[in-house]
């Protein structure tokens, strides 16, 4: 009973929606949709669902619908279509700069709206959101593309709009194995079994608190479009800059040539400038940054191995 009552109210919500959307257009009836019928996707405003950096298939539907005063008396059938073009009349007429998303299938393109009754279900698969950058908007564009019986297909209505953002790919969990040096002072290493979470700052940029074993101040990392290759591996170099959390003030950066505790693991790398970059192969970032102190700048170098 409770199914019941919300696939009314959808249906009721969306009659308002076609009564205002119609009535915006000039080339439909002004005042409802009394002795007419026309195909329409019930939900057309832009809608959206985030997706991870993975390979998985992503699950989408919508509802599709015949706005009309009376119940269809004939089985009426529609055909989608996957349509791009949507996307670029969406950007011109929004000024957005959406791309299609490249791997979109419709389950089920085709599908009968009994008689009787006024709406179906499409249903829809995406893929392979782990080959495209994060930093893009993504859509996917899916259109009525034909009615059986003549009926018209409402211009303004015939398409469901689906908004992809990409997670960003390296915000996640890591193991962590590193030190901090204060000149003078015994290495301090991080506590074994140490786990610290990379968090979003923004599509290419994470930040992880903490510097070694001090807590006070935090790590922001973004990974470039930059590459260098270690052990044969094509890896992404970072710009690694440790900051006061408390007022956002960066206060340090990154060393240039591996400095650190030769005897303290990890294992300083094998060629000195190997530092500060993303090896995508074992997911792994390796930074060696400082902080600047009155009494010696103090030294980090740690390597974070994603769970």
């Amino acid at each position: 009973m409770k199914n019941k009552i919300k696939v009314i109210l959808i249906f009721l919500a969306g009659m308002v929606v076609i009564n205002s959307c119609l009535k915006d257009n000039k080339d439909y009836w002004s005042a409802d949709v009394k002795g007419k019928m026309y195909a329409t996707v019930l939900v057309p405003t832009l809608q959206s669902m985030g997706v991870k950096p993975v390979a998985d298939t992503v699950d989408f539907s919508f509802m599709i619908n015949i706005a009309t005063d009376a119940l269809p008396t004939t089985d009426i059938t529609v055909t989608m279509k996957v349509d791009p073009d949507a996307v670029t009349a969406y950007n011109t007429r929004t000024g957005r700069s959406y791309k299609p998303f490249p791997t979109v299938r419709i389950v089920n393109p085709t599908v009968v709206i009994a008689k009787g009754t006024r709406t179906s279900i499409i249903n829809c698969k995406v893929w392979g959101a782990d080959k495209l950058s994060a930093c893009d908007n993504f859509i996917a564009a899916i259109s009525i593309d034909n009615v059986s019986g003549g009926i018209p297909i409402a211009s303004n209505m015939k398409t469901y709009l689906m908004s992809l953002p990409i997670s960003n790919p390296y915000a996640a969990t890591y193991n962590t194995v590193g030190y901090r040096i204060r000149p003078g002072n015994a290495t301090e290493p991080i506590a074994a079994g140490t786990t610290e979470v990379f968090s979003t700052v923004d599509c290419k940029t994470v930040s992880k608190d903490g510097f070694g074993n001090y807590s006070a101040y935090s790590i922001r990392i973004e990974i470039t479009t930059n590459t260098m290759v270690v052990g044969g591996v094509t890896c992404y170099k970072v710009n690694a800059m440790p900051y006061d959390p408390a007022t956002g003030a960066d206060v340090g950066g990154m060393f240039t040539t591996w400095t650190g505790d030769a005897a303290t693991p990890p294992a300083p790398p094998a060629v000195g400038t190997n530092i500060n970059y993303y090896n995508p192969v074992t997911k792994q970032f390796f930074l060696n940054c400082y902080y600047i102190s009155a009494a010696g700048n103090r030294i980090m170098w740690e390597i974070h191995t994603r769970i």
